[in-house]
């Protein structure tokens, strides 16, 4: 039998570079089906005795975390598995009296008294709460409750933003595969320098990168039968359509067929091969199909330099996916099942507090001390026009982002997309910023930060360095917006 590599991600943390994913057992209890868990608990056994002992969950699985639940409690205690779940909140504000119920809930359905990793996931970075949320995670773990804290599908910006401000993060759950490279570009190197292991699902494209979509004419899109080939089918469309992609699966097939492997294994070998990556998440419909034997091939051989120059080349056919990671939940195009986050988010709370003014303004209020005491608000509408106050990465009393005036920037920028919403805007509806740095030997990454954020919109700019009103601050920002349509 193979021996399946593992690589440890956090102290106590040890994981199979192969994870076995459950999301589709959510989609195996669409429109009121139920499978038996009892016989999906033990069909995970099968991967656990191939060395496929790490499985990948979350708390909106269906009844994923309950099946595991079942399986290392009653039907095989004692063995030894990873159980990786994930914490995926409604948008708006968080108390450590939730975070402790999410801990709690996930250990009751896992029958356990601490997780080996939880991963979270924010919908938007315009609400600072986000980081309230990863500090109550922090101090689970400091109580012996989480092994360690991952992320799930955030960006190179929002992982500096958390690592730079002295978050232990051990890992980032992201989209990788032949077709969706994204992670390559700046979120692997960034990620891998830190420490944080990249977890990559969607490496088999929903089962489209295999044998059985070889060769066959395009699918009927609004007519495919699961939610891994609605969301997928997307992806394939997005980098450039069916051509491209058929292109990609013939190079791949052949070099299958030169190493005696699948399709599914060169692709999921390819991006294993990629620095910083830890592990690809499979997933598997526990009880219905099995894929161990099929899945430890991936360790028996290797892609050489001629394999890896074919697969480029099929690769520069294709479109690139735009974006960073977990673009395709936080703008469109959304790379979604539906196409939309309907079925995921109902709304978008304001991040900052409204209230009427005086003149037929309405301000908005991050409530911090210093507004009532220097008379001033986050951000004021009137009109159409949006004016954003000075703005530095400051949360409660915390200054977020370290030393890293990228990071600073980021967050910074963040706040004032939170103020514009709150007042009816996007940050796309800016149209000048000025941006005050405090040594100019932080310009450059200042100024590449807000080309990130700004490259799309390329509103006004003023960058001049200035001293700021605290050593520790790097950068402060100031925005203005005029917001279209009525």
């Amino acid at each position: 039998m193979t021996t399946i590599p593992r690589c440890t991600l956090a102290p106590g943390v040890e994981i199979s570079r192969v994870l076995t994913g459950l999301w589709q057992l959510a989609d195996m209890e669409r429109d009121g089906r139920s499978f038996d868990q009892a016989a999906a608990a033990q069909a995970m056994h099968q991967y656990v005795e191939h060395g496929f002992s790490t499985f990948d969950m979350a708390d909106h699985y269906g009844s994923a975390e309950d099946v595991a639940g079942l399986y290392r409690q009653q039907l095989h205690p004692g063995t030894a598995v990873e159980c990786l779940t994930k914490w995926v909140p409604v948008p708006g504000p968080v108390s450590a009296h939730d975070v402790r119920a999410a801990v709690d809930r996930a250990c009751t359905r896992l029958r356990t008294d601490r997780l080996d990793l939880l991963q979270f996931h924010a919908w938007t970075f315009a609400d600072p709460r986000w980081l309230d949320a990863l500090w109550y995670l922090e101090a689970e773990r400091d109580a012996g409750r989480i092994g360690a804290i991952g992320l799930t599908n955030v960006d190179t910006a929002h992982l500096r933003v958390a690592v730079a401000s002295g978050i232990r993060i051990a890992s980032n759950q992201v989209s990788g595969s032949l077709l969706d490279r994204r992670f390559t570009n700046t979120l692997a190197p960034y990620a891998q320098a830190h420490g944080v292991g990249l977890l990559c699902y969607g490496t088999l494209l929903g089962g489209f990168l295999s044998e059985r979509w070889l060769g066959v004419a395009e699918p009927d899109w609004g007519a495919l039968s699961t939610w891994s080939q609605m969301k997928y089918g997307r992806f394939i469309r997005a980098a450039g359509g069916w051509e491209p992609f058929q292109g990609l699966l013939r190079a791949v097939h052949r070099i299958a067929e030169k190493h005696g492997v699948s399709i599914a294994a060169v692709a999921s070998r390819w991006v294993l091969d990629q620095p910083g990556v830890a592990g690809v998440i499979i997933g598997a419909r526990l009880g219905q199909s099995a894929h161990a034997t099929d899945t430890a091939r991936i360790f028996a051989f290797t892609l050489d330099a001629d394999d890896c120059g074919a697969i480029a080349s099929a690769q520069s056919a294709l479109t690139a996916i735009p974006g960073d990671c977990g673009d395709e939940y936080r703008r469109a195009p959304f790379l979604t099942a539906s196409g939309d986050l309907s079925h995921h988010v109902s709304e978008f709370p304001a991040p900052f507090i409204t209230r009427p003014g005086t003149n037929g303004r309405t301000l908005a209020l991050s409530g911090t001390v210093w507004e009532p005491m220097a008379g001033y608000s986050r951000a004021v509408r009137k009109g159409q026009t949006i004016s954003v106050s000075g703005t530095t990465a400051t949360h409660g009393d915390r200054v977020i982002g370290g030393t890293d005036a990228a990071a600073q920037t980021h967050f910074a920028i963040d706040k004032i997309a939170g103020a514009i919403h709150s007042l009816g805007g996007t940050l796309e509806d800016v149209i000048r910023t000025r941006v005050f740095v405090s040594h100019v030997d932080h310009w450059e990454p200042v100024a590449r930060a807000h080309g990130e954020r700004f490259g799309h919109i390329l509103p006004a700019n003023t960058l001049v360095e200035a001293r700021l009103v605290g050593a520790e601050y790097l950068v402060e920002i100031e925005a203005d917006a005029i917001v279209s349509g009525s």
